[in-house]
């Protein structure tokens, strides 16, 4: 399972999260707040704002449960309308975090004392795919 964490600076980062952490996510909500314990940012406090499935289906805050269903919708997560007034019949996932999930949006509530920069070791311009000169 991998967790995105997004900063208030407008800063995303990846973290994945250990097959035997995963189960200490599983029946937790959208809108539930976490311990940033839990995936290696200690003193952090995180709120969980969505995720998708195996299958790529978002999760709703509104639907809920861990079942995936189909919805008629005119918008929110799942859906963009093209023109206003726009409806469609979309499948998506509940709000409820089970073994199907594979990705978790996070928003930063309570920072810790320590940068998150400083604990997964990115500094400011790294890229992912960049080799340093040795």
């Amino acid at each position: 399972m991998k967790v995105i964490v997004s900063t208030k600076n407008g800063k995303s980062y990846g973290i994945d999260l250990p097959a035997d952490k995963e189960p200490l996510l599983y029946h937790k909500k959208i809108g539930d707040e976490i311990e940033g314990d839990l995936i290696g940012l200690p003193g952090y406090v995180l709120k969980i704002t969505g995720g998708s499935d195996i299958s790529g289906f978002p999760m709703r805050y509104d639907i809920e449960g861990n079942r995936k269903i189909k919805i008629y919708t005119s918008k929110g997560p799942g859906y963009k309308p093209k023109r206003k007034g726009e409806f469609a019949k979309k499948t998506v996932r509940g709000n409820e975090i089970d073994n199907t999930i594979t990705e978790v949006n996070t928003i930063v509530v309570k920072e810790g004392t320590v940068k998150i920069e400083e604990i997964l070791g990115k500094k400011e311009g790294d890229k992912e795919g960049d080799k340093q000169n040795e």
